[in-house]
């Protein structure tokens, strides 16, 4: 597939205020009948963002609009960089700044519905208005407190609530997401660590077929940490050992435990995304290890290892959607090895990023019901971003 994403923002400072305004273009070609790409590799012509900046007192600011919003370490909320569309938001995000590090994130958000979402519209790079409205609401905090422990915390609890409207079916989710993170920077010569948690609540639907109208308790968790070590030599190198782990559903008839990854980023953990990415943080047991390098200020790679199970070996797995309601394939889905290279051709202007990744699929991504008989998955990409 070729990809193409345009991006064309513009703000006017007007004293008290800010107007700003975004349009994304992304489309795609090449792609056939049978390919996996959706509405995260093309949304053609969409003003992502067009919103009024108000100035508060000091930092503070108090967004209104459509808007794109990164929060944390972009477990939770982000703006994608890497996937080819991005999440946006329309809504209020008010931006309070305490001086020294501290940070107060509130935010009362109707999710866009990237649109047109059907193979066919996809495939010809349909021009389609994006959807919100009252039927999904995302609101929460995010608190960024310096000096605690020797790090810095961020506190964060979401609430996601949506029903099922007229042109949208959903799986009725009104859920709670409560958790923090605990991080220190990497430095030469010093050991860095990056520990986050999550836990869900609330009621869900286990599909969002409309005739699926039991409401399930949403009992749900996820899990994060790494610790790495940068030694003070020549291009910096990293060695980072990481362990993600997230719920998976159980199959209670009374419950339902899956981890809902809300509206976050993965690539910066667990590999490219887009066509490929089959893990993310839901139904998954995962350590890697990964060593980075910078030979300069416009170059920087690293190679990776990763392997995942399933947390619970009768749900899908991660983001596959294989799955064996038996059981009888085990829990392991499989090793990754990945690799990226990026560096600046003209710096500020012209970079290139170029990326590969293995899989060597075993026991449940080979021998489920539903697992498609392709053998090992192999990825590769060629990024060129131009920036003016």
């Amino acid at each position: 597939m070729i990809s193409l994403r345009t991006e064309l923002a513009a703000s006017y400072d007007a004293g008290p205020v800010w107007f700003n305004a975004e349009m994304w273009d992304a489309r795609a070609w090449g792609q056939d009948a049978r390919s996996s790409a959706n509405a995260g590799e093309v949304n053609a012509l969409e003003l992502v963002q067009a919103n009024v900046a108000v100035k508060l007192s000091g930092k503070s600011t108090l967004t209104l609009g459509r808007y794109t919003l990164d929060l944390g370490n972009r477990r939770m909320v982000a703006r994608q960089r890497f996937r080819n569309t991005t999440n946006a938001f329309t809504g209020a995000h008010l931006a309070l700044d305490g001086g020294k590090g501290r940070k107060l994130d509130l935010m009362f958000a109707l999710p866009h519905q990237r649109l047109p979402d059907d193979a066919a519209s996809i495939r010809n790079d349909k021009v389609q208005w994006d959807r919100e409205n009252f039927d999904v609401m995302f609101f929460g905090a995010h608190g960024t407190l310096p000096q605690v422990l020797g790090g810095t915390l961020q506190p964060y609890a979401f609430a996601l609530i949506e029903r099922d409207g007229a042109k949208l079916a959903t799986a009725n989710r009104r859920i709670g997401t409560v958790g923090a993170r605990h991080f220190i920077k990497a430095k030469a010569g010093e050991w860095d660590h990056d520990i986050e948690g999550a836990v869900q609540f609330g009621k869900a639907r286990r599909t969002a077929s409309g005739a699926d109208v039991t409401d399930l308790g949403v009992y749900a968790w996820f899990l994060h940490a790494d610790a790495g070590y940068t030694f003070p030599t020549g291009w910096s190198p990293r060695l980072v050992a990481m362990f993600d782990a997230a719920s998976g559903d159980k199959g209670d008839p009374r419950k339902f435990t899956r981890f809902d990854t809300l509206y976050s980023a993965r690539r910066f953990e667990f590999g490219p995304n887009g066509l490929y990415g089959p893990f993310r943080r839901s139904n998954i047991v995962s350590p890697s290890l990964r060593v980075e390098v910078t030979p300069s200020k416009r170059t920087d790679a690293f190679v990776a290892w990763r392997t995942a199970w399933a947390e619970n070996r009768r749900d899908q797995f991660a983001a596959t959607g294989v799955r064996d309601a038996s059981g009888s394939s085990g829990s392991l889905g499989g090793h990754q090895i990945e690799g990226r290279v990026r560096h600046w051709i003209v710096p500020g202007l012209l970079q290139v990023d170029g990326g590969a990744a293995v899989l060597f699929k075993r026991g449940l991504l080979r021998d489920a019901p539903n697992a498609p008989p392709t053998g090992n998955t192999t990825y590769g990409y060629v990024d060129l971003m131009l920036t003016l």
